[in-house]
């Protein structure tokens, strides 16, 4: 049974190619890569020495305020950065809610503060533990995201932190959809974010097999679908989307962007980080998600592809889409926004969510770059190095995470 569909009034974004939404989504449609050598600290001893990272200061994400630098971890930054953007985009103001008990935030990180915890950890060890900082805490813990962004806009609904690892992005707009859904609230502000580029995690994720380490070359290593890909590239930033309900949004006269017109989570039920090669569990949510919005797989356009630019999950995704559309899939634009920002786990969804939502408001889909030599087990109807213009009327946004978690998100021109 379809449901009625959401308003996307607003959406704001901080990424690895700009520190707002209108340069994001431009050097998007450009193939612009945002991959460089990494600087922010010593990769002596890293397989991988690079990333997608965000060109900003912690004081410059916080508009030059050294008090809220200094107390806040980095992923929070970035998620108030994002919501401060996408709520004026929505033309709405905070703390201005006629009843603001009727407000929702739901913002998810795969990782949280892991910045904050490493550096405190060594401060414990070489300094002792009365020189740990009374903010380890607050800075650390991985619900203030949400918490922080619903204290600045003054929304008193429900505040979650959703965690499913690179499905969190889109599991989070899920939940705010059925929240308002439900009659809970009309106004959601949701996504993801995501700052955990550390020796640390690169080390770790470098011990799964899991990052490219393609050092000679950092802005072709994100290479979603292509014969050579050898990983992902680690990236950083958040992107937030405001929804509404229709009656919400039309009430108070709002630009409608895209509607959210479906969306569905399944879980491979697996393995902790391979996916299902069957591609059964991500089948399903797509079937899922497209019941729910009530369009059929001929009505869709274009799919932003989770894409990673890993072996294992660009093949399972290709599978996954041929059993869920079959012969429709032949007609429908893929591409990987992953290509030129790198995978931003938590905030992936929501950045891509966004992606998809001005690809069907304006009618340009973006490329996938590095695409030199597709992958004959990944036939798809790619986007290659050039954005193209094509007026769709619905779009696909689809995210996998370790856990085996699954998040498709369907979008219909308003």
């Amino acid at each position: 049974m379809s449901a009625e569909p959401l308003a996307i009034t607003g959406y704001g974004a901080v990424s690895p190619v700009g520190a707002d939404a209108a340069t994001f989504l431009a050097q998007i449609r450009a193939g612009h890569s945002g991959v460089a050598p990494i600087t922010a600290f010593t990769t002596d001893g890293l397989e991988t020495r690079f990333s997608a990272g965000v060109a900003l200061t912690d004081e410059e994400l916080a508009n030059g305020d050294r008090r809220q630098a200094r107390r806040k971890d980095r992923f929070v930054l970035l998620a108030l950065r994002a919501a401060r953007e996408a709520l004026a985009h929505a033309g709405l103001t905070a703390h201005a809610w006629t009843d603001p008990y009727r407000v929702a935030v739901q913002i998810g990180t795969g990782i949280g503060g892991i910045g904050t915890l490493l550096r405190e950890a060594e401060t414990l060890r070489a300094r002792g533990a009365d020189r740990v900082s009374p903010f380890l805490i607050p800075r650390m813990i991985g619900n203030m995201a949400s918490g922080d962004v619903a204290l600045a806009v003054g929304a008193k609904g429900p505040t979650w932190t959703i965690v499913t690892a690179c499905a969190t992005g889109a599991n989070a707009i899920h939940a705010a959809s059925l929240l308002i859904r439900s009659g809970t609230v009309d106004v959601a502000i949701t996504g993801g974010t995501e700052s955990a580029t550390t020796a640390l995690t690169i080390a770790g994720f470098n011990a799964a097999g899991a990052l490219s380490r393609r050092n000679h070359d950092p802005a072709a290593a994100s290479r979603p679908f292509d014969r050579g890909r050898d990983g992902f590239v680690i990236g950083e930033g958040a992107g937030i989307l405001v929804l509404e309900s229709l009656a919400h949004a039309r009430r108070r006269g709002a630009t409608i962007h895209a509607l959210l017109a479906g969306c569905a989570s399944t879980d491979d039920a697996f393995h902790e980080t391979n996916p299902d090669p069957s591609g059964a569990a991500l089948c399903a949510a797509i079937r899922l998600a497209l019941q729910e919005s009530g369009l059929s797989t001929g009505q869709l356009g274009y799919i932003n592809a989770h894409g990673t630019s890993t072996m294992l999950n660009d093949r399972t995704e290709a599978k996954a889409y041929r059993q869920a559309l079959g012969a429709d899939l032949d007609r429908i634009w893929v591409s990987s926004t992953k290509s030129m920002i790198g995978h931003t786990m938590g905030a992936a969804g929501a950045l891509e969510a966004i992606v998809a939502v001005a690809a069907l408001r304006d009618g340009i889909l973006p490329p996938t770059i590095n695409l030199d030599d597709p992958d004959p087990d990944c036939a798809l109807r790619h986007i290659i190095g050039q954005s193209i213009t094509q007026p769709i009327s619905a779009a696909l946004s689809v995210n996998m995470g370790f856990g085996g978690h699954n998040g498709c998100l369907v979008f219909q021109r308003s």
